[in-house]
């Protein structure tokens, strides 16, 4: 009689922490977003129309902000490629972003990069990327 278990692997390691960035952004939850990153002057941040942001303090605020700004949020990733090399790994995946501000509602196609760096057997995130997708080009001339 044999015991079966899986063990996991890095790459399952890491596409749960990349899961839980995008459930800390969904539940607009700061101390969540907190918990994923790394506090370290090197974290970077960049979000789509904004300049980079650099080091863990400016990076937070940004997140309270976006946070303080948006009533509502929903978030679906698809097509998650994760990568691992010792001990740094990134995860590229698209998302549909959907969320509520006092201005009305906005959705979103963006292309993610999120890069985790490993410290004592614990996955964080290092540096987020997203970039919208370009608008599909629309004409009003019938072909």
């Amino acid at each position: 009689m044999g015991f079966a278990y899986s063990l996991k692997t890095d790459e399952d390691e890491v596409l749960a922490a990349n899961r839980a960035f995008f459930q800390a952004l969904e539940s607009l939850d700061l101390a969540k977003m907190e918990a994923i990153w790394w506090h370290e002057d090197w974290v970077q941040s960049l979000h789509p129309g904004w300049d980079l942001i650099v080091g863990w303090e400016e990076v937070r605020e940004s997140w309270a902000n976006i946070f303080r700004s948006t009533l509502r949020m929903r978030v679906a990733i698809s097509h998650p490629l994760v990568h691992v090399v010792g001990d740094a790994a990134w995860v590229v995946c698209r998302q549909e972003l959907t969320y509520t501000s006092e201005e009305g509602f906005t959705t979103a196609i963006v292309d993610v990069v999120n890069i985790f760096v490993r410290r004592h057997d614990e996955w964080r995130m290092a540096l987020h990327h997203a970039a919208p997708q370009p608008a599909e080009p629309t004409s009003d001339t019938v072909q």
